[in-house]
C-alpha cells in the first residue's frame, strides 16, 4: 500500500526508531515498525491481519486502526479521491490501496 503522513511529526515518529521508542515506549515502537511493514506489504487494507485491524466508529468514522501495545494504536484514513464506497455507502476497505497515517497513540486518554 501507499503510505502518506498527516504531518512531519508523524513521519518522523514512523521513520526514526529512537524517537518512536522515546515517545511510545520500546514495545509500541517495535509494534509500530512491524505494523508499518505489514501495511507496506499489503495490497489493500482488507489484507491486514495483525494488530486487530478494524474500522473505527462515531467521532472517528472513516478511520481505521491497528493495535500497537499498551492501548496505543496506529490510525489511518483512506487517501483516495473519491473514497471507494460499497453498495451500502460505507468505505470499501478492500479497495483502499493508499492511506494517510493521522494518529499514533491512545485516543482513549
Amino acid at each position: 500500500m501507499e503510505i502518506e503522513f498527516k504531518n512531519k511529526k508523524l513521519r518522523e515518529l514512523c521513520e526514526n526508531r529512537k524517537k518512536a521508542e522515546i515517545e511510545l515506549g520500546s514495545e509500541s515502537a517495535k509494534k509500530l515498525r512491524t505494523r508499518l511493514s505489514d501495511i507496506d506489504a499489503a495490497f489493500n487494507v482488507q489484507e491486514l491481519t495483525a494488530g486487530r485491524p478494524h474500522p473505527l466508529e462515531r467521532d472517528r468514522l472513516g478511520e481505521f486502526a491497528v493495535d500497537l501495545s499498551g492501548g496505543k494504536r496506529l490510525v489511518f484514513k483512506p487517501n483516495h479521491v473519491p473514497v471507494p464506497l460499497n453498495k451500502h455507502g460505507k468505505i470499501d476497505w478492500a479497495e483502499i490501496t493508499a492511506i494517510t497515517i493521522i494518529y499514533i497513540g491512545d485516543y482513549h486518554d
